[in-house]
């Protein structure tokens, strides 16, 4: 599925995801439809086209409720292939090898995802958990490398409260990847520039994919990290999103809502001097050459 060059993307959010069980909390399991279906509604009217459905194996993804998503609202959705991190691996991912992953991958790419008839478009979100690159987790990355060889799809990885990427990119590099189609997830948890400087030399993207979620990291800190990266013309490696993943998030749940990007991040970015050409650069051009 390509993405639509004439709208904005959001790079890295869930809009069907259950990790209600893990968890143990009901509010982690985002699946209502009419909400959601109200949100992509209201982003299309303001220019996002693209929303980029990282939500992988054993984490609820749902390409039924997407196809739906998509008829109804009009938004254009890739999805995923892959596995998330340690405590969200399914038992027998622990007994699988990396070629029997990359075939699974390969053929959600190629054939499509569970019976639907959508392929995926991207091999992500693929993890490392915090401070911590597991054996299995390795070997999850080791198959994104393979399948990627075999297909040219993008890899978009997750990190833990914004560590172990330089970990991520060495290993992906050492399984031969094509590091200019990786993006590394949730860079802004935490202000750690020089990372962010580290990762985009290496020729990755970078994803600011948390805005909203002030209680972890403030926007206003974001703001300055993406000042820098600008200030030194980096832009073109840098994209955005929201990493919407439970019902609170939602706006008539009382949370930011898929809006919060465009009605109140955008508007501060212009505030602190950033060009409407910068924002569409992170905001369309950029998932534009990765994503397609």
């Amino acid at each position: 599925m390509p993405i639509y060059n004439d709208g904005y993307t959001y790079c890295h959010e869930h809009l069907y995801i259950d990790l209600s069980e893990q968890k143990r909390d009901i509010d982690c399991k985002l699946d209502q439809y009419t909400l959601i279906c109200e949100e992509m509604n209201n982003l299309v009217s303001r220019g996002v086209f693209n929303i980029v459905e990282v939500t992988n194996r054993y984490m609820g993804r749902n390409p039924h409720f997407i196809e739906c998503l998509m008829r109804d609202s009009g938004i254009n959705i890739l999805l995923s292939t892959g596995y998330y991190i340690e405590g969200f691996f399914p038992s027998d991912l622990y007994e699988k090898s990396a070629e029997d992953i990359r075939d699974e991958m390969i053929k959600e790419i190629e054939i499509g995802i569970d019976g639907s008839a959508i392929k995926a478009s991207l091999i992500g979100e693929i993890g490392s958990s915090e401070n911590v690159f597991s054996d299995t987790e390795k070997k999850v990355f080791k198959a994104a490398a393979m399948a990627q060889y075999e297909t040219g799809t993008p890899i978009s990885t997750h990190l833990s409260f914004s560590t172990m990427g330089k970990e991520q990119i060495a290993y992906l590099k050492q399984c031969g990847a094509d590091l200019s189609r990786v993006t590394i997830g949730h860079c802004d948890l935490r202000n750690d520039l020089d990372q962010m400087l580290w990762i985009i030399d290496q020729g990755c993207y970078v994803q600011f994919d948390t805005i909203g979620k002030n209680s972890y990291f403030p926007d206003e800190k974001r703001i300055d990290m993406l000042e820098a990266l600008a200030n030194r013309d980096l832009l073109s490696q840098v994209m955005l999103s929201m990493d919407i993943t439970r019902r609170s998030h939602l706006k008539k749940n009382g949370g930011p809502g898929f809006l919060y990007l465009i009605d109140e991040f955008l508007p501060k970015l212009l505030e602190r001097g950033f060009s409407q050409q910068q924002i569409d650069t992170m905001l369309r051009h950029n998932p534009y050459t990765l994503f397609n």
